[in-house]
């Protein structure tokens, strides 16, 4: 079954953390985060998107916020401790993170960098991610997902 999983997938299990994945048809066409909720069953406030920005300086931020929310640029640069911060150019997501748009997953990108978790995370038990595949998840513990990740929580939206 090793072949099924993702190099997400592969990292918590060499961390030894556990989580539950989650597979869903992507035939349809419909890889967005909502759509994924629906289609796994949970709700919009348990899935969660990963969004890469740029900061003035050039480096580059992780932002994991749920689904049904917009980041807010001006507290994504205040978490980041950045003048400004600014979406990446899609062309260049593949190149940064490894991952494809609907399939990144805050875990394992070909670099780690900076990681912020939106603070309403600090009252679920468990968010779900994607794990680096459109069609498939990830649902982990927020301690885990900052542990793994170096991730910080945050006000981001």
């Amino acid at each position: 079954m090793a072949k099924g999983k993702t190099n997400a997938m592969r990292l918590l299990d060499a961390a030894d953390i556990s989580y539950q994945t989650f597979e869903y048809d992507t035939k349809d066409g419909l890889t967005d985060g909502i759509s994924a909720a629906e289609k796994i069953g949970r709700s919009r406030e348990e899935v969660y998107k990963t969004l890469v920005t740029q900061g003035t300086s050039k480096q580059h931020y992780v932002f994991v916020i749920p689904v049904d929310q917009e980041l807010n640029l001006k507290k994504a640069a205040a978490a980041a401790k950045e003048k400004k911060v600014e979406m990446i150019p899609m062309k260049t997501l593949q190149p940064l993170t490894g991952y494809i748009k609907g399939g990144c997953s805050p875990i394992g990108m070909k670099k780690k960098f900076p990681t912020f978790l939106h603070e309403s995370a600090r009252t679920r038990d468990t968010v779900i991610v994607s794990a680096g595949q459109i069609g498939k998840q990830i649902e982990i513990k927020p301690a885990d997902l900052c542990q793994v990740t170096g991730g910080e929580i945050a006000d981001l939206v």
